[in-house]
């Protein structure tokens, strides 16, 4: 996690005792209690009546990779990454334009 953050960071996590050198390695370090009987999974930490303290984000993209190689039926390991940055491409497009899917296809011209 410290190779693929900037000190300064905030970065969202359950309690697990692993998290505990964030501070030390200058990252900001906020939590979420999974503890059954408190079950808090998103909270408001300035009191502005929005919970920003959350880990919904990665646990929704690990559902949404397990959604993705679920009609594979398997995934031959020797391909894993290409799943994987196939599904990371799709996760981070936001919009599908017109010259997107030209440039996807290979089309370099159009005739109606």
């Amino acid at each position: 996690m410290l190779k693929a953050t900037r000190e300064g960071t905030v970065v969202n996590t359950d309690e697990w005792n692993a998290y505990n050198h964030l501070p030390q390695a200058h990252r900001i370090h906020v939590s979420v209690c999974h503890t059954p009987g408190k079950r808090v999974w998103a909270r408001d930490q300035d009191g502005d009546g929005i919970r920003e303290v959350h880990n919904n984000t990665l646990e929704g993209l690990w559902t949404g990779l397990r959604n993705f190689l679920r009609p594979f039926r398997g995934v031959n390991k020797a391909y894993l990454q290409q799943y994987l940055a196939m599904h990371e491409w799709a996760h981070n497009l936001k919009t599908v334009t017109v010259q997107f899917l030209r440039r996807l296809c290979r089309v370099t011209h159009f005739a109606p």
